[in-house]
């Protein structure tokens, strides 16, 4: 029998590993403990500044070299800021709310 070496379509190869990636993040949240929700949104912040230096990188290094460079890269990359910066906010928010719950209330 001839076997025949065929390569894996690249797409397809990231669009599964981003499929797995979806089930392996819901399961890992929804089965966290409710005490250990803070210190998780203080992750996802963290991992949400990495991407906000990325983004900028995207959209501030073709500006600052002189060059144009591909608007669609500058595009996402301002895209890709506005919802980090979005998720940045919203998990400090969220963190002060869940650790207010923690304090004792004055009388």
């Amino acid at each position: 029998m001839d076997h025949i070496a065929t390569a894996v379509d690249p797409f397809m190869f990231r669009l599964s590993i981003f499929v797995m990636a979806v089930f392996v993040g819901y399961y890992v949240v929804w089965s966290v403990t409710p005490a250990l929700h803070t210190p998780l949104m203080s992750v996802t912040n963290a991992i949400s500044s990495v991407i906000v230096v990325g983004a900028l990188l995207a959209v501030g290094v073709p500006l600052a070299t002189d060059s144009q460079g591909p608007l669609i890269a500058r595009a996402l990359g301002f895209i890709a800021l506005v919802f980090a910066a979005v998720n940045i906010f919203g998990g400090f928010l969220v963190t002060q709310r869940m650790l207010a719950m923690y304090q004792k209330k004055k009388k």
